[in-house]
């Protein structure tokens, strides 16, 4: 768990001045032992019912923008509408079940190795995410 002053080192870092609401989204983000998934809408709600403060969806967006394009956060598009945050970066791969719109992590022990057989030119793999779509029986 982060103090105030690596919260604003972190959001320093990531190009953003260390405002009381953006510190107040970090205690929600990282704040914790566990990692977890979220939409924007997701994480506003979060904020308003831990901190008891209604932060602007703007000034959530950019922040957490900043914060994945920085590498603290990992963005998971499921589809053209919905995108998930996931405060996990390891490389790891996602179950989406469609019904209750929830993401849940697949740990790379519990997949096995996947092959590509396709290169792009002048281009190397990086990684390799799988995101399992599933729905109820």
């Amino acid at each position: 768990m982060l103090s105030s002053p690596e919260y604003i080192e972190k959001l320093r870092k990531s190009g953003l001045r260390p405002t009381r609401q953006r510190i107040k989204i970090c205690e929600v983000l990282f704040d914790t032992d566990k990692t977890f998934h979220f939409t924007i809408s997701d994480l506003a709600q979060m904020i308003e019912n831990k901190a008891n403060v209604k932060i602007s969806l703007a000034t959530i967006y950019n922040t957490i923008h900043s914060f994945e394009k920085k590498g603290y956060l990992k963005e998971i598009a499921v589809n053209s509408s919905q995108t998930y945050f996931d405060t996990n970066t390891t490389h790891h791969h996602h179950f989406y079940d469609e019904g209750n719109k929830e993401l849940f992590d697949i740990n790379n022990s519990e997949i096995d190795r996947i092959k590509i057989n396709k290169d792009i030119p002048g281009k190397k793999i990086k990684s390799v995410e799988v995101l399992v779509k599933v729905e109820n029986k």
